[in-house]
């Protein structure tokens, strides 16, 4: 059995402990769904290499506006992370990545990884979807009222639509 195959095996027994939804994609390549609560899930691979375990996770798609902003902001929040960092790929959709050493693939460093990807995934969706979508943010809040349709999963946004009856109400709790 080589080395890389006992970490297969090191991380499937990672993700089942969790209890995690994965399919697993070849030897050494996990497709993991972390459940959130902003963000309602976050797809996350772990792919083993040679010389480390990779991850990448898609956070949102790329910002419809205020790109400055958004990219000042997720410079700024790289420096709060571990292991992984923010980047955009080639149509500025934002990702988180990052690399383990092989030597640091275990239980305990899978649960802190995965855990940073959820924390940064989930934590930073509403704060990326306000710096960067606040006009289509107020644009389906007011098409949505004018229809009489549910605002409920705009509530986090109402201090964003002024004149709403709900701007400045705090968000719901939970």
């Amino acid at each position: 059995m080589s080395d890389l195959d006992g970490l297969d095996a090191v991380i499937a027994a990672a993700l089942d402990e969790r209890e995690l939804h994965y399919q697993r994609r070849g030897e050494g390549s996990f497709f993991v769904t972390l459940p959130g609560t902003k963000k309602l899930q976050t797809n996350c691979w772990l792919v083993l290499t040679p010389h480390a375990l990779l991850v990448e996770a898609f956070v949102c798609r790329r910002p419809d506006e205020n790109h400055e902003g958004v990219y000042r902001w997720l410079l700024q929040r790289n420096a709060r992370l571990y292991g992984v960092h923010y980047t955009l790929d080639d149509k500025g959709d934002i990702h988180l990545v990052g690399r383990v050493g092989l030597h640091a693939v275990t239980d305990d460093e899978i649960d802190r990884v995965l855990g940073q990807v959820l924390e940064a995934a989930d934590g930073d969706f509403n704060i990326l979807l306000e710096l960067g979508f606040a006009s289509s943010i107020r644009r389906e809040w007011a098409w949505r009222e004018s229809r009489g349709e549910s605002l409920a999963n705009l509530r986090a946004f109402a201090h964003l639509v002024s004149g709403s009856d709900d701007a400045g109400a705090p968000p719901p709790s939970g």
